[in-house]
């Protein structure tokens, strides 16, 4: 795990950067299986689906109770995908974490300037138009970090 640069503490930067905790994403190598296992084992449902060719995955967002946080399944669209590689070394499970930020840039910046690397140099399209990055994970202690702002909602 990076211990961030002290010398940043000082600089006025916030100390807070998440809003809250976004999502929790869980690697799958079936979408339709892992959606039935959710709602039949725990009354989860899925609220929104779709293919990120960009990400190489196949996703679902489940919806966990009244509040915002999500569960995302995500499963591989091809052999050579991350999604595909994670599962293949590790085996199915907990892919990552997810913080809501306001300004995804301004984040990666900050984060920067205290000594973690980011796995973008510019934020990524996300889930339904949101923007995101990562943590390497090997400067969290061995978990992905993702970084997500939400897309602007539609007037």
């Amino acid at each position: 795990m990076t211990t961030p640069d002290p010398s940043a503490a000082g600089t006025g930067l916030p100390a807070e950067l998440f809003t809250t905790i976004d999502h929790v994403g869980i690697a799958v190598p079936d979408l339709r299986e892992a959606i039935a296992f959710y709602e039949l084992a725990f009354g989860i449902t899925s609220v929104h689906e779709e293919v990120n060719e960009e990400q190489g995955v196949h996703e679902a967002m489940l919806a966990v109770g009244d509040g915002g946080t999500r569960i995302q399944l995500l499963a591989p669209l091809t052999p050579e995908s991350t999604i595909a590689k994670f599962i293949g070394r590790s085996g199915p499970g907990l892919q990552q974490l997810a913080f809501r930020v306001a300004d995804v840039e301004a984040v990666s910046a900050t984060l920067r300037e205290r000594g973690l690397r980011l796995l973008y140099d510019t934020p990524r399209r996300g889930t339904a138009g949101s923007r995101v990055n990562f943590v390497h994970p090997k400067d969290a202690g061995g978990v992905l970090v993702e970084l997500v702002e939400p897309a602007a909602a539609p007037h």
